[in-house]
């Protein structure tokens, strides 16, 4: 059996793309549909043909592990096969269900009509893969529905429902019944009343009226500058659906193609494939099977209603799992829930939630001062201050009350997970659940083994995270776990930087260029001046000697410069504003810290910032891998792109580190060696990966 197969129905040929489990539109489909298509349209019985899709979905697109490589001889593109459905002599009718993703809504708008069944999702996704779709989707779509909303649908890149489509005109019936059947009926139809195929690339009322409108496209562009910062993929959509307005479809289709092919082979295509691929394998964890047993987690509860504890409970109700939020006193406790209300608040002033919804939820986070109120709670997460003493302390008290099934978390950021689970009597149910802040905002959850957490516990916290809307990544235990590990080497060196001549305002400008959503210094300002004290001194009885690091920011701290919260830390700020603004009180002050370390300030380059920052953090990711701490290189990435900002069209910090070359971080390590001392040693791995001229994507 073809990967394509025809069914006659009367005089209706029904052609169903048969690849699972996503009906990929690989070499073979496309050459078996190409011949399906031919041998209908040779059959003089056939009036017409549906194209629909076997299994659970229409379509999910190209195959994307074909990017980038040559394609087979005799096997027809993408675009002919499209363009032999739209030339086609008898009417071609698509039945969407399920899904019509990328390639796969590229062939139903190549048909000549569209009927959908309710529910079914419909997009042009290929800018999430830094790229733009390439067998026409920026051509027929402005056709169908209009310039102004094709670049909406295109540029977001989001599916829509097959109700929505229906409405802007992309799809032109829901079926009420049998999709199949009905498409058939449709079909019928058309022959009986000898309708001609009405090809989408023929159109022209649509996109005539954006003729002679340049500014439709400037304003467009303007608007999503902020949001696709960096990206070239969103800003190429625009180009090619204006080239639909202004070109002949034929050359619009050519310029598609020119441009989709340019972008497919471009660093920011190459790197934002591998994090769609690393995002699906980050889920899979060699030595817990994939039929590792798991817990179900009805109800939850929180240790904390501070700013943690809310976004994490929040994250429960949005889901529809009831949550108890536990504090020390009803201040405290009312505190916090109100915190929560006015996070909801905000979502529903924005227009993102319904005030019902917001009740709803805000009606299944139960507030308390009585720890028996979490004896039935099937996961407790404990998200108390960075006190080791103080979480032992919780941690023996809850396994004192909950029952003997509970799994119970440490929201902990750097603490020893074993220690905690010491203090209990069921280690095995024990281990570490690292939500990254604003946690109701955050996607990631850096789930922390311990040395006797079962795999039982880690298969339920990892489901659990995809279920609550977070991306889990395990890792192992060290201080800062995978992701403020690497980012105490960024952060210090940022420092040293500063005494060298650098000011905080240049480091954050390459960092935030170079795709971050801000630099060290507004960041430590968003975070707090005072957290990162209180990490600081937490580390300092076991910090290695030769692991210094510069006390600027600490002699920001003993002025009561705490950041935003004060208005001032490394920045000014004016009230009611987050804009930082540079401070000569600070600049004096950092010029002082040069002088006394006897050092003589110079210029410092971007180039040089940029590779100070980023070459010792990637060298920490690599004895994290060494050290087994992440499970691949992609998990790292993956912990950055969720849990830092690290911009997602970089593919990560290792597979940075990739582009770059692992030779070249190698020298430039060495020689900060040999400028600063044992704690810039490059990394063996970094140093074999160097010398056998391979990669992380290569372990």
């Amino acid at each position: 059996m073809g990967a394509v197969t025809t069914e006659k129905r009367g005089n209706i040929a029904v052609l169903s793309i048969d690849n699972p489990p996503v009906n990929a539109l690989g070499a073979a489909v496309r050459s078996s549909l190409a011949e399906e298509i031919q041998a209908a349209l040779d059959d003089a019985a056939t009036g017409a043909l549906v194209i629909t899709g076997a299994g659970r979905m229409f379509s999910g697109g190209a195959d994307i592990q074909e990017f980038g490589k040559e394609r087979p001889a005799g096997v027809p593109s993408l675009p002919e096969v499209i363009t032999a459905i739209e030339g086609a002599s008898k009417p071609v009718i698509a039945a969407i269900h399920g899904v019509a993703a990328g390639g796969g809504l590229e062939i139903s708008l190549g048909c000549h009509w569209r009927l959908a069944a309710p529910g079914a999702r419909l997009g042009l996704p290929e800018v999430t893969l830094g790229i733009i779709p390439g067998a026409g989707g920026t051509q027929r779509l402005p056709r169908l529905i209009g310039v102004e909303a094709a670049l909406e649908a295109i540029v977001a890149g989001n599916l829509m429902p097959s109700e929505k489509a229906h409405a802007l005109g992309i799809v032109d019936e829901i079926s009420g019944n049998d999709l199949v059947a009905d498409a058939v009926a449709f079909a019928e139809k058309l022959v009986a009343a000898g309708t001609p195929p009405r090809r989408t690339g023929e159109l022209e009322d649509r996109i005539a009226e954006a003729r002679g409108k340049p500014e439709i496209f400037e304003k467009f562009r303007q608007g999503m500058a902020r949001r696709a910062r960096g990206f070239e993929a969103p800003f190429a959509c625009v180009d090619s659906i204006e080239a639909a307005v202004n070109l002949p479809f034929a050359e619009g289709l050519a310029n598609e193609r020119e441009i989709f092919a340019r972008l497919v082979a471009s660093d920011q295509s190459k790197a934002q494939r591998h994090v769609f691929f690393a995002e699906r394998e980050v889920a899979k964890i060699p030595d817990v099977p994939k039929d590792t047993p798991t817990q179900p987690i009805e109800s939850a509860a929180i240790i904390g209603a501070g700013t943690m504890g809310g976004g994490i409970a929040m994250n429960f109700a949005n889901v529809g799992i009831p949550v108890t939020v536990i504090e020390v006193d009803a201040d405290a406790l009312e505190k916090g829930l109100e915190v929560t209300r006015k996070n909801y608040a905000s979502t529903v002033a924005k227009g993102r939630l319904s005030q019902d919804d917001m009740d709803k939820r805000m009606g299944l986070i139960a507030g308390s001062t009585d720890y028996g109120d979490v004896a039935d709670a099937d996961i407790v997460i404990e998200a108390a201050f960075e006190d080791m003493p103080l979480k032992k302390e919780i941690f023996q008290r809850l396994d004192q009350t909950c029952k003997a099934e509970t799994i119970i978390t440490s929201n902990t950021s750097s603490l020893d997970i074993d220690e905690i689970a010491a203090a209990t009597g069921r280690p095995e149910k024990v281990m570490g659940t690292h939500f990254f802040s604003p946690a109701n905002v955050m996607r990631l959850a850096e789930n922390v083994r311990g040395a006797e957490t079962s795999k039982d516990t880690i298969a339920t916290v990892m489901d659990l995270s995809k279920a609550i809307g977070k991306v889990g990544v395990l890792v192992g235990i060290c201080d800062g776990f995978v992701g403020n590990r690497m980012l105490y080497a960024y952060t210090r060196q940022a420092g040293f930087l500063l005494e060298e001549g650098a000011l905080p305002e240049q480091v954050d400008k390459v960092i935030y260029d170079f795709g971050l959503p801000m630099g060290p210094y507004a960041m430590a300002d968003l975070a707090g001046i005072d957290v990162g004290w209180r990490v600081r001194q937490a580390q300092e009885p076991t910090r290695p000697k030769h692991l210094r690091y510069s006390d600027i920011a600490d002699r920001i701290y003993e002025m009561d410069r705490y950041g935003q919260k004060t208005q001032a830390g490394w920045y000014r700020y004016e009230k009611g504003s987050r804009a930082p603004i540079p401070d000569p009180e600070i600049e004096k002050l950092i010029v002082s810290v040069s002088e006394e370390l006897g050092i003589e300030r110079r210029a410092i380059g971007d180039q040089e910032i940029l590779e100070r920052c980023m070459y010792p953090m990637i060298n920490e990711g690599a004895k994290i891998l060494e050290e087994g701490l992440a499970l691949r290189a992609l998990d790292i990435d993956i912990i950055w792109i969720y849990g830092f900002g690290f911009p997602r069209y970089r593919g990560g910090p290792m597979f940075y580190a990739d582009l770059v070359g692992a030779d070249k971080i190698y020298d430039a390590m060495s020689r900060l060696y040999d400028e600063h001392g044992e704690w810039l040693k490059p990394a063996p791995l970094l140093e074999k990966l160097a010398k056998e001229g391979k990669g992380f994507g290569d372990l």
